[in-house]
């Protein structure tokens, strides 16, 4: 097995509708993410997935939620965009793109500071 991650980040605004404190007011982050993809054999060049194949979907994705107010964006008009549903978002998105006979999609990890984040491992099956 192997672990095969990209790091990348990118910033935006959001707030957190009907939240008790002051995260209900707009503000914004420099959100980190981390994208694993999980290989059980490698290809012929002795790579599970080549970081180029990866980064470009990882980064297409990341690129969408880019200096934008996250609350304006279909994906959060009935949800709020919070880090579970941001890394939920980024999953749903690469989900298919980096499913392969060798490799599939293992984890998403976003964090809202250098000390505070989560990883989603994808829906209960």
């Amino acid at each position: 097995m192997y672990d095969i991650f990209v790091k990348t980040h990118f910033s935006s605004g959001h707030h957190l509708r009907d939240y008790p404190g002051s995260c209900e007011l707009p503000h914004g982050h420099n959100w980190n993410v981390t994208v694993t993809v999980r290989a059980t054999e490698l290809d012929d060049l002795g790579m599970g997935i080549d970081f180029k194949v990866l980064k470009k979907h990882v980064y297409a994705v990341v690129d969408q939620l880019d200096h934008r107010n996250l609350n304006e964006m279909a994906a959060f008009a009935d949800i709020n965009p919070s880090s579970e549903h941001i890394a939920t978002f980024i999953w749903d998105q690469l989900e298919g793109p980096l499913s392969h006979e060798r490799y599939g999609l293992y984890s998403v990890s976003v964090y809202e500071t250098d000390t505070s984040g989560l990883t989603y491992y994808g829906p209960r099956t």
